[in-house]
């Protein structure tokens, strides 16, 4: 099956069903009749930049990021202020607190943009923590996201 294919069938399950695993994945994928290897989807979810995120129930589930008619930018700002709920600069790096479940989310946005601040982005469930080149590229990255969090859910 050649992999256009088999990607749109894939974003077709993501938007239809809450899957969560890659095993959730193959598992609907063979239902459908495609049949493709753990490596191979894997492969796609990277390339495809799917994510997981909590849906409106408090579920994990795939999604695919889309920054959608706002540039990157703009997404990186509105995320950081729906889900940023600390922020600590250590030297070179950043440690970012996130609401439950957006820690993923957040970095892919972060490493998606390519930005000189951002050497690098280690993921956690509700903590990143994003490498600078030098403590001072890092207190002006502190600095653009210490802007952009809401108050109201800064803890």
């Amino acid at each position: 099956m050649k992999k256009s294919i088999r990607q749109s069938r894939i974003e077709q399950l993501i938007n239809q069903y809450p899957i969560g695993t890659q095993e959730d994945l193959m598992r609907h994928l063979n239902e459908i009749g495609i049949k493709a290897t753990q490596a191979t989807i894997s492969r796609d979810i990277r390339e495809m930049q799917v994510v997981k995120a909590q849906d409106g129930h408090g579920h994990l589930r795939y999604t695919i990021f889309k920054p959608g008619n706002k540039s990157e930018e703009e997404h990186l700002r509105e995320t950081i202020n729906e889900v940023v709920i600390g922020l600590t600069r250590i030297e070179f790096m950043n440690v970012i607190k996130t609401l439950p479940s957006n820690g993923n989310l957040l970095a892919a946005i972060l490493d998606d943009l390519k930005l000189p601040e951002v050497v690098g982005t280690l993921a956690g469930h509700d903590t990143i923590l994003v490498i600078s080149p030098n403590a001072e590229v890092a207190q002006q990255l502190n600095d653009e996201i210490a802007e952009n969090m809401n108050p109201d859910i800064v803890h």
